[in-house]
């Protein structure tokens, strides 16, 4: 099958700024891509899955991607709909955010060489543009009326939010990657969410105008759940790619309790398996299933061993035997227990954000401790909880904490 196809059939393709040349040139040329990230944490969530796993389908299809990691574009931060910018970060930050971004990429993609991969940084060549120089040759080319339509900028307007001309940059910025590297590299496509829509098309279309080349740009789709909520959000907060804010074992099971209608969405994005195998698994035993999606995921981003290990502890807490390992961990020692209650307990563990949100959970019967339901919120912790120094603790149906002595 064709990649063009295979793309479309696994449901990464959203928008196109030219369908019938890019589906002719993804099937039949050698293709140098680009998809950006710009450094808003360390980490990328859950979400990012899809540009990266649409790279790997490209790129085993023999296109080039170039992953461009936004040291420059992120002094500003793409505007979002939201009714304030966002918050400046230090070149320090955006630095170690950089950093964390970098090698999460670079376990799915190869860069052995510059012909199969590349890295680069845009703060290379936006930190040294002129002022004047720019605004003579690139700003001359946007109207400020056509920015104004898009998603970010109309939303912001329409609440009477205000746009400063600090934010309004940051389409042009992004305009210029892809001049950039179109002369550098003969990138000729952009690629990602539907959310960079309009800043691609100011990018393709920058490069059509300055130089007349040809340049083109595809958008994949935001992740969501079957009730078009965004995906990768938890009770705990965003569901992180790397495995010291989301742990291996709380993603695992993220992916283990995906609802029954979008096992099939996600098997298709997420994973390798043929399209014909993943229906027959849905249709034949969904858990299974679940199984399958959650160990594949898993594995593909932290490693076999770690997803052997939280698949281990799931069972020893949903089917019995095996062994916790795995679980993510608080630990505590003999003075944490002095005066502590299971409101501190949760709150420590990360499990409940407040105090007031501890008790509510307990309230409402939410949190068992070693498989028995607590409703006091002022119950006391002590070292008599602990069986060999270590305490399940559940909140709601499906997430575990242990708490261990040391």
């Amino acid at each position: 099958m064709n990649v063009y196809d295979t793309l479309e059939e696994r449901g990464f393709v959203d928008q196109m700024t030219h369908a019938d040349e890019i589906k002719d040139k993804l099937n039949n040329d050698k293709v140098t891509f680009y998809i950006g990230y710009d450094p808003t944490a360390d980490s990328l969530t859950i979400g990012g899955l899809v540009t990266i796993m649409a790279a790997v389908h490209l790129q085993r299809a023999g296109h080039r991607p170039i992953m461009l990691l936004g040291g420059g574009t992120g002094m500003i931060g793409d505007p979002t709909d939201k009714m304030e910018a966002r918050k400046m970060m230090t070149p320090e930050q955006i630095a170690a955010n950089l950093e964390g971004i970098r090698e999460q990429l670079a376990r799915f993609l190869d860069f052995s060489s510059e012909d199969k991969g590349l890295f680069v940084n845009n703060g290379d060549w936006l930190m040294g543009l002129g002022y004047v120089e720019t605004l003579r040759n690139v700003c001359i080319h946007f109207s400020v009326n056509r920015m104004l339509t898009a998603d970010a900028f109309k939303t912001r307007m329409e609440r009477d939010a205000g746009l400063t001309l600090f934010e309004l940059n940051y389409m042009v910025m992004q305009a210029y990657d892809f001049l950039h590297l179109n002369r550098q590299y003969g990138c000729t496509m952009q690629m990602g969410g539907r959310d960079q829509w309009s800043n691609i098309i100011a990018g393709a279309d920058l490069v059509r105008r300055v130089d007349r080349k040809a340049a083109y740009g595809l958008t994949f789709p935001l992740l969501t759940r079957f009730d078009g909520e965004k995906m990768g959000k938890s009770l705990d907060g965003a569901i992180y790619l790397d495995a010291n804010k989301t742990s291996p074992y709380e993603f695992f099971q993220y992916l283990r309790n995906t609802d029954d209608r979008d096992v099939v969405k996600f098997m298709k994005l997420f994973t390798f398996l043929q399209i014909d195998e993943i229906e027959r698994m849905a249709e034949e035993n969904i858990n299974e299933a679940k199984k399958i999606l959650a160990y594949d995921v898993t594995a593909r981003v932290h490693g076999e061993q770690a997803a052997q290990d939280a698949m281990a502890a799931a069972a020893a807490l949903f089917g019995g035997g095996g062994d916790t390992s795995a679980m993510p961990v608080t630990e505590l020692n003999a003075s944490d227990l002095a005066d502590l209650t299971l409101t501190g307990l949760l709150v420590k563990t990360a499990l409940a954000p407040s105090n007031s949100e501890a008790r509510r959970l307990n309230t409402q019967g939410g949190v068992s401790l070693a498989g028995v339901k607590v409703e006091d919120p002022n119950r006391p912790i002590t070292s008599a909880d602990f069986a060999d120094g270590e305490l399940i603790v559940k909140k709601g149906k499906k997430v575990f904490h242990k708490a261990k002595l040391v």
